[in-house]
């Protein structure tokens, strides 16, 4: 590998980014010991204590592991990473594109979202429904501003992912509407379709009113599948 000299404020999270951009494109593969520790600062032109906290990160991020003789060992990602992972993805050389991870997360969103109206539906307290509804017609005055039906559709949808009880989803969904996945950066085109459909608004949160668990999914499933991209995927 070619010496790569970085700069020098944040020195611990770009020597984290290089590496993990390393594990992410192949050139460090999986089972493979992670260079030395003083190479690495040599090579990096960087101390030691930036290249530890490096490797720290690495660990939390379930890159890597501490073998039990002292190496530290790649992991294969796809097997131990999670979800805070995405945005290194897409920005790692070999690594999936922005537009297939923007599509990936869209297809999660939308099958989250389904599964989160059925369990609203089923789990909601009379408060939560009441919220529900009223968000839902403040989302009907919201139109047809795109960025507005934005805002108010990211607040309607976080009343019904509360409204299931499912803390898992509550989480992704924080990660999805917060921009640790790429959705948070979709263009308002491509989800002018969900976006308008104010009818399919009023008629989901009138499905989860009347505890109509699985009305409420297909019609979720249906609206948010509308913004996920029609072009074909890349395999890799």
């Amino acid at each position: 590998m070619t010496q790569r000299h970085i700069r020098r404020e944040a020195v611990s999270d770009q020597v984290f980014a290089l590496l993990r951009d390393r594990i992410l494109g192949g050139a460090l593969p999986p089972g493979s010991a992670l260079t030395a520790e003083r190479d690495l600062a040599a090579e990096f032109g960087v101390n030691r204590h930036a290249v530890r906290e490096a490797v720290k990160r690495l660990q939390q991020a379930r890159l890597v592991e501490v073998s039990h003789g002292g190496r530290t060992l790649v992991l294969d990602w796809r097997h131990t990473a999670g979800l805070d992972l995405a945005v290194g993805i897409a920005a790692a050389d070999g690594g999936p594109s922005v537009q297939d991870l923007t599509r990936d997360a869209l297809e999660m969103r939308a099958c989250i979202g389904a599964d989160a109206a059925r369990l609203c539906a089923l789990r909601r307290s009379d408060s939560a429904a009441a919220r529900i509804v009223r968000a839902t017609d403040r989302y009907a005055r919201s139109g047809p501003d795109l960025v507005e039906l934005g805002a108010a559709d990211v607040d309607w949808w976080r009343l019904i992912v509360e409204g299931s009880g499912n803390l898992a989803y509550l989480l992704a969904f924080n990660s999805l509407v917060s921009g640790t996945l790429p959705v948070a950066d979709v263009p308002d085109d491509l989800r002018t379709a969900e976006l308008l459909d104010v009818e399919a608004h009023l008629r989901l949160a009138a499905h989860i009113e009347a505890r109509e668990a699985e009305p409420a999914e297909r019609l979720a499933r249906e609206l948010l599948s509308r913004s996920v991209p029609t072009t074909p995927k890349a395999v890799r």
